[in-house]
């Protein structure tokens, strides 16, 4: 069979049929796989051809004729008989637009095929009513007679040269009736099942793998999680012993009030020693005024002494209270961290459930 002068006008893909010669009754699948069906144009000839090759194998070489019917048996098959290859073919379509596509295509091919043999008639080119070709014109093909079985030659007689008689349509049409509409609808979903059982194969495999990938994040964000409940622990129980230090900055029994009360308590005995050194005496002593001046430079060194406690005790208190801002602020951002790991964590929880159920 050559294609060489041949162009392809339509092309889909089915599971291809044969009908069974012995029984005439149930389908032969051609393969276990869906086949290139195409619609090839001879404009030497001016004839049309459905073909599909199965490997080296031409499983469908077929004619097509004005007297060819295409029969929709179910939503996604179809079927027509060819009486020059005696026998009936049968396509199984992934789905009813395919089916409804080469449908139209049969019936447009079969008008033109109709129209180029009036017109072959007409100029007297043509000699066969039934095909409208001549014997010598479509040569049986080679890969067929080649590959097929031995018993070809009785099960398939060629009618190429004579168009079928009342007779043969009879048996045709009674072949077509009597088949078996079931088997063919449950050999067509047969295979249409098989290509859905390989898809959901290979969606299994990936809903495996995310799953898998998913336990590994699940793990992480567990580790995570009981990582930063750790950290919340330290940085609460850091915040619960923060005053204590402070406490003992201040010193036994001393607040920030007693130490500024105790520097007013200084500053009034240095103004009354002040004011006792310069006043009148009648009996001064010099010994009692440089025992007096001695007291106030010392209750002034030790007023300065306060002070500076003074203000070393309210620089510690205020960095205290920074700190325990900063471990407060820290707190509720590990406490906002945890709440976004644990919604993840339910969120993956419920991907995992979800698929556990939707996995067979």
């Amino acid at each position: 069979m050559s294609t060489a002068r041949e162009q392809p006008i339509f092309s889909t893909r089915a599971h291809v049929f044969q009908i069974d010669p012995a029984t005439k009754r149930n389908w032969i699948p051609a393969g276990k796989h869906a086949l290139t069906v195409s619609y090839f144009y001879d404009a030497t000839r001016n004839v049309y051809r459905i073909i599909s090759i199965g490997g080296a194998k031409a499983i469908i070489n077929s004619t097509v004729t004005p007297n060819m019917t295409f029969t929709k048996t179910s939503q996604k098959f179809g079927q027509w008989a060819d009486s020059r290859a005696n026998t009936v073919y049968g396509l199984g379509f992934a789905s009813e637009q395919h089916l409804t596509q080469f449908a139209e295509k049969f019936q447009e091919v079969k008008e033109a095929a109709r129209l180029a043999r009036e017109k072959s008639q007409d100029g007297g080119e043509l000699t066969s009513p039934a095909l409208g070709l001549s014997t010598h014109q479509v040569p049986p093909s080679p890969l067929i007679s080649t590959n097929g079985p031995p018993s070809d030659e009785k099960l398939f007689r060629s009618q190429s040269a004579e168009a079928p008689g009342p007779a043969e349509r009879e048996r045709l049409k009674k072949m077509l009736s009597e088949g078996s509409v079931g088997e063919v609808q449950w050999e067509a979903e047969f295979f249409a099942l098989q290509d859905s059982n390989n898809k959901l194969a290979s969606a299994l495999r990936e809903a495996n793998a995310a799953a898998a990938q998913w336990r590994q994040q699940l793990e992480a964000q567990r580790a995570e999680a009981e990582r930063l409940r750790h950290r919340v622990a330290e940085l609460e129980a850091q915040a619960a012993t923060e005053p204590t230090p402070v406490s003992e900055k201040e010193g036994p029994g001393q607040t920030l009030e007693q130490l500024e009360s105790l520097v007013q308590t200084k500053d009034q005995e240095i103004q009354t020693l002040k004011s006792q050194a310069g006043g009148p005496r009648e009996a001064p002593d010099a010994m009692d005024q440089e025992e007096t001046q001695q007291k106030v430079q010392d209750l002034e060194t030790r007023n300065v002494e306060l002070e500076h406690q003074l203000r070393v005790t309210e620089r510690s208190l205020e960095e205290a209270r920074a700190e325990r801002e900063r471990a407060r602020a820290e707190v509720g951002r590990a406490a906002q961290l945890l709440d976004v790991r644990l919604f993840e964590l339910s969120e993956l929880r419920e991907g995992l459930a979800r698929l556990a159920e939707g996995a067979p």
